[in-house]
């Protein structure tokens, strides 16, 4: 019997859920059980009783707010722990088509998926201001190339995971699962689908971030720490050869000025490339350490895996 549960972060939502669950679909071919999972970010509104009343099947609530990206891994957690064998995140203001669900979900049913993203076509929307249109593409461009995919909405919150692919899944970041998990299923070497999807009239203003500056903050330090997580060497490879190079060229044009019986007067340019060449040989040095770490950290994860698939094990019934 295969169950697909359908899983909602939430944050003082009571209004839009409603809306939000009615738009789900009912029956989905390939499917033989949906049931809903909401995940509670500490509302104050009332939004855990508000799913509770429309029939929720499981609601996940925190007693603070923890975040976006706290809020879409407890609800992959409860979802495994309640046998999903797909699991399809979308957002509470109702902002993704239910009515997209089944097209969402057919790369994973067909198998040629592990994770499938919604593709708004944002360029096409008529309700987002040509600023943050502009935002996103570039975002979405770092995203492909630090990646290595193809997704061309890397912000989109509407996606399904295989339960491989979800227990495969590990956020690290505060801000937003989104982009942290393109990158790291790239790294992984998931097979991820982009499937075009319609959208509903806004209901309300994001919630995410504040302002323009905080989310391009956010999200480039969020692509920059996941990268370097998984490709340490690279990123302090070029630090350090990028400040060694400019401690050499230094040191070149201090020797050119010494054959030519000039070099007193430079002194500082050779205590200046000295310095350089040292802290670019120390960061090179600190590069290969991350390195040895990332791959602990790989461990580490595989272990995760390991520990989720052997409590799978033990929490399904055996076969007749």
């Amino acid at each position: 019997m295969t169950k697909l549960i359908i899983q909602i972060p939430c944050l003082n939502e009571a209004e839009t859920l409603p809306a939000t669950l009615g738009d789900l679909p009912d029956r989905i071919p390939g499917i033989d059980v949906i049931e809903t999972l909401i995940v509670d970010d500490g509302s104050r509104d009332g939004t855990a009783e508000v799913a509770r009343a429309h029939g929720v099947h499981y609601v996940v609530r925190f007693t603070q707010r923890k975040g976006l990206a706290a809020a879409f891994m407890a609800g992959l957690d409860a979802s495994l722990k309640s046998g999903a064998d797909f699991i399809v995140n979308t957002d509470a203001d109702n902002q993704y088509a239910g009515a997209d669900i089944p097209k969402l979900l057919q790369p994973l049913l067909d198998g040629t998926a592990d994770l499938a993203i919604g593709d708004r076509n944002i360029q096409a929307q008529g309700s987002m201001s040509w600023s943050r249109k502009l935002l996103q593409r570039i975002g979405s461009w770092v995203v492909r190339q630090v990646s290595g995919t193809g997704v061309p909405d890397t912000t989109s919150g509407f996606r399904a995971y295989t339960r491989e692919a979800a227990m495969r899944t590990t956020i690290v970041s505060e801000f937003t699962y989104t982009l942290e998990s393109i990158i790291q299923a790239g790294k992984k070497r998931m097979a991820i689908a982009h499937v075009p999807v319609s959208t509903n009239p806004v209901t309300r203003e994001s919630r995410l971030f504040g302002s323009v500056f905080f989310y391009l903050k956010a999200s480039a330090a969020t692509i920059i720490r996941i990268y370097t997580m998984y490709e340490p060497l690279k990123v302090f490879s070029f630090i350090g050869l990028a400040t060694f190079g400019v401690g050499a060229l230094i040191s070149l044009r201090f020797l050119v000025y010494y054959m030519m019986g000039q070099g007193t007067g430079h002194i500082q340019s050779l205590i200046l490339s000295a310095v350089l060449i040292i802290v670019g040989f120390q960061v090179l040095l600190i590069g290969l350490l991350a390195d040895v770490i990332s791959s602990n950290r790989k461990l580490i994860e595989d272990l995760l895996y390991r520990v989720r698939s052997l409590q799978d094990s033990s929490n399904r019934p055996p076969e007749p």
